[in-house]
């Protein structure tokens, strides 16, 4: 073929057209280059001046600040309010957004920033009023305290004053693609407190559990119901005072006489004496006004479970571990302790890792502390001094309970005569929208909340033991007047206002078991467990908080709110309170197990969690003392310890049932031959937990009710208990039936999941965790959701396991709660610590710090925990001086 020569004329638009070409690719280029940077800008500009030196107006000294291989800060000031200021600051630094969301939420002000979508959230959170009682006891502080949370809000504000927008985070340039021109307030006090109620929250054990058994008492006879909720297992799992199981407290050092001033020098620090029962609780009420009206559309678990995951938790698996080992046992000759508080996982972790030091202790700066704590909390939460080191897990006492009220539309019914509701209105203010006003009510028990959901909405409609009240035939002295109609308020201790808030500093400066009962004795809500040791050698356990004393009912279901015999009597006094000193087993273990046995005086809960990973951790304890001394590489080994306790069962229950698929055989088999720990890449797992699903479905899908599944450690004694009965109605009729017909879809779920092939089965990938910001992460962009959200991370571990990763049944196998961090501390050498966090240090997304500990936390790896100056200064890698403006 002959190529024809081109004209002068072509050759020219040829030439044009590749200059077009040319430019219009470099002008392309030099966008993405220039949006490249931008993005780059938008997203670095954010991130904390971490070396060099920086001055900050409102500082007394300087104070340097180190920052070890992961960005964990040590702060040392030599005054404490310097010390307090600019841990404030640097949580700024590291965490603001995460602190100006907290905010938002706790004082129920989320429309503000998101809009009418979260009006639901912010109408039953300002029901609760949370922000109100913080900020009442932040006035009841005493001046030095207070004194500590004020400094620690100028340095918050100073660093506000530095920066604006996205210059403080990444989330502040995507919230202005929808709410132009929002600027964060001043910190207060307040803030920080209310931070507290949000955990009280967290941990608040058993309303789920009540209002779940309120619904079903109409839908099951009462054996069925037991069936369902059967009593703590006393003759086979621990409870945590096992040398003192009636909780006498024998032999416990008392509380320091000057406990409540210990955090501060003016003696102001009383604790306040418990209110009444008809006194306490009249914080707030169902909204009624229209404007709140999308509340009553979701349902309690939606509600709750959008409230939790804002605020980090309460779902299947919430609770901890902690354990501590005297030096008897112990290669080193002094006390180890372990901790690892169960929570939502979120990212960032809901904890920061922080040491605060003054430069010389004395009675003006008398810090030396090391630990966790929450970005937004002065102080450090969790973790140890000079002297002692403690850990935290849920008491899980029944702290919270329901009331049926009988009420008309001016008042509501109490011993015979009709009392005025305690009302108040509120605003809410709504981006984008219009202002939505809503009215308050409350009885003496607390505010009322039916109307915020069908639950609650439907217990109120239904009270049950009420079956009667349609003839309205009453003896009683409102039978001629009262309407009819009931509501459901709530009673909980985190409504009162407490004295948790100066408990954290009585911590941080306890320097013997008798001041850390001092610090207890303050510690209101949320109740926990404590554990400590001490450098001299002695362990303990203290359970605070501010624990009911009820009259004729137990909180098991919602109690008649019209009779005052009903109320709470008041609270357990101190001295009452489960201790113990010292046992002579030379241990203690916390996992959310029963404290005492039903000798004890008072009622406590008839909901604890069942006891199989405490269990698993006296087991394991005990055979590492008997295989020798003990040391700290032994207790990181046991926060990943993933003994599936249903697994026995489990294996005993199809011990004699065959399949008649090969291959679904096949699967059964490798059950039985399955040892029971659910690693991350065992395929006998993964099949295990599929199939454990099937059956928890089967078993409660025999009976016609909604009947939740949401607590696998009594399931699992559920299935233990109905497995010795072949005709227990649980097995709609034919036991063996049932089993195979769970086998079989179990079989066809996983070959769907995972693939035919058993070796391509893994539990951790089955059960990955995807770590999701906990604001924009489920916005339903996917390009902002993948700037912020990080994973899948294939885990071990499960529901009811000592490596705590929960998930819930029949909504997938991901793992939604955590081990939020693991720490074992080495009372014979602090710097042999270690610790790990969830997530990193840091808040900003693709900073070094956001999720660099997070490989570390699926393996178990901890890291080195420094806190002598040598230490501190031999892991510091950043070092930042702050001085006075």
């Amino acid at each position: 073929m002959v190529r024809r020569p081109s004209r002068p004329g072509e050759r020219r638009r040829r030439a044009r057209l590749r200059r077009i070409l040319v430019l219009s690719l470099a002008g392309l280029l030099v966008l993405v280059l220039v949006l490249s940077g931008v993005a780059a800008w938008s997203v670095v500009r954010a991130f904390p001046q971490s070396a060099g030196d920086l001055d900050v107006p409102g500082l007394q000294d300087t104070v340097v600040v180190q920052r070890d291989g992961h960005g964990i800060p040590t702060i040392t000031a030599r005054t404490a309010d310097d010390l307090l200021f600019a841990q404030g600051f640097v949580h700024a630094q590291d965490r603001f957004w995460e602190m100006d969301f907290r905010r938002h939420m706790t004082s129920a002000r989320l429309s503000e920033l998101f809009g009418e979508s979260q009006l639901p959230t912010d109408a039953f959170l300002r029901t609760l009023g949370w922000h109100r009682i913080a900020e009442e006891e932040v006035d009841a502080l005493p001046t030095d305290v207070r004194d500590y949370y004020e400094a620690y809000a100028d340095g918050v504000n100073a660093y506000l004053a530095e920066r604006s927008g996205g210059g403080l985070a990444l989330e502040y340039t995507v919230l202005g693609l929808q709410n132009r021109g929002y600027e964060p307030e001043p910190w207060t006090p307040a803030d920080s407190v209310a931070w507290l109620k949000a955990m009280a929250w967290d941990l608040r054990t058993n309303i789920e559990d009540e209002t779940a058994r309120a619904l079903l008492t109409g839908q099951l006879d009462a054996g069925r119901l037991d069936d369902l909720y059967p009593g703590y297992p006393f003759d086979e799992h621990p409870v945590i005072m096992a040398e003192d199981p009636a909780g006498t407290g024998a032999e416990v050092p008392p509380p320091a006489e000057d406990a409540p001033a210990r955090p501060g020098t003016d003696g102001a620090a009383t604790r306040p004496s418990a209110p009444a029962a008809a006194e306490s609780g009249a914080r707030a009420a169902g909204p009624a006004a229209p404007g709140a009206a999308a509340s009553g559309q979701a349902s309690l678990t939606a509600l709750l479970t959008e409230v939790d995951g804002l605020v980090g938790g309460a779902g299947e698996g919430i609770g901890s571990n902690s354990w501590v080992v005297a030096g008897e046992h112990t290669a080193s000759g002094a006390p180890l302790l372990a901790n690892d508080p169960h929570l939502g996982a979120s990212l960032p972790s809901v904890w920061t890792q922080m040491q605060l030091r003054c430069a010389e202790v004395t009675a003006h700066c008398p810090f030396d502390v090391a630990g966790y704590s929450f970005s937004g909390l002065p102080g450090i939460v969790i973790g140890h001094n000079r002297e002692i080191a403690w850990g935290f897990t849920n008491l899980t006492t029944d702290v919270a309970d329901l009331y049926i009220e009988r009420v008309d539309a001016d008042g509501y019914w109490r011993d015979g005569e009709k009392v005025p509701f305690d009302t108040r209105e509120e605003t809410i203010r709504v981006a984008g929208g219009e202002d939505v006003e809503i009215e308050i009510r409350s009885t003496a028990h607390g505010p009322i909340i039916s109307g915020l959901t069908p639950e609650f909405t439907a217990i109120a409609e239904a009270p049950p033991g009420q079956e009667g009240e349609e003839s309205r035939e009453r003896t009683d002295g409102e039978s001629a007047t009262w309407g009819g109609e009931h509501a459901v308020s709530l009673r909980w201790t985190a409504l009162d206002a407490g004295t948790t808030a100066q408990a954290i500093f009585a911590l941080n400066l306890a320097a013997d078991f008798a001041d850390f009962r001092s610090a207890a004795q303050l510690f209101d809500v949320p109740a926990q467990n404590l554990v400590y040791a001490d450098t001299d050698g002695n362990i303990g356990y203290q359970a605070p908080g501010r624990l009911p004393i009820r009259g004729a009912g137990d909180g098991w279901l919602p109690q008649p709110g019209w009779d005052s015999a009903y109320d709470w009597q008041g609270f357990i006094p101190f001295a009452e309170l489960p201790a113990e000193y010292n046992p002579t087993s030379g241990y203690i273990v916390t996992a959310n197990n029963a404290i005492v046995s039903d000798e004890y005086p008072h009622l406590l809960s008839r909901d604890w969690d069942y006891g199989d990973r405490a269990d698993r951790i006296v087991a394991l304890l005990e055979d590492a003392i008997d295989a020798g001394s003990v040391t700290a590489d032994d207790l990181a080994a046991i926060h990943m310890d993933s003994a599936f306790p249903a697994a026995a069962v489990l294996q005993e229950a199809y011990a004699a049932v065959s399949a008649d698929d090969a291959e679904v055989q096949a699967a059964l088999d490798l059950l039985a031959g399955w040892d029971g720990d659910n690693g991350a890449d065992s395929a006998a797992a993964a099949f295990a937990n599929v199939l454990w699903n099937r059956v928890t479905a089967a078993m409660v899908a025999t009976q016609d009710a909604e009947i939740p599944r949401d607590d696998q450690s009594r399931f699992a004694l559920v299935l233990e208990r109905e497995l010795a009965d072949p005709g227990s109605p649980w097995w709609g009729g034919d036991r063996e039936e049932l089993l195979r017909t769970a086998a079989e879809e179990a079989y066809a779920e996983i070959v769907d999941l995972q693939g035919s092939d058993p070796e391509d089965w893994s539990w951790g990938e089955l059960h990955a965790l995807t770590l999701v910001h906990g604001t924009f992460g489920e916005s339903g962009i996917a390009p902002i959701e993948a700037l912020f959200n990080r994973g899948p991370f294939p885990v071990g571990g499960g529901s009811g396991v000592v490596n705590a990763t929960g998930w819930a049944l029949d909504e997938g196998y991901a793992t939604e709660t955590v081990p939020s961090m693991r720490m074992v501390i080495d009372l014979a050498d602090w710097d042999a610590s270690t610790w790990q966090n969830l997530t990193g240090a840091s808040g900003h997304a693709f900073h070094p710090h956001y999720t660099d500990q997070t490989e570390g936390w699926t393996t178990g790896e901890q890291y080195p925990w420094g806190y002598t100056v040598p230490a501190v200064d031999a892991a510091a890698e950043d070092e930042l001086t702050l001085r006075p403006g």
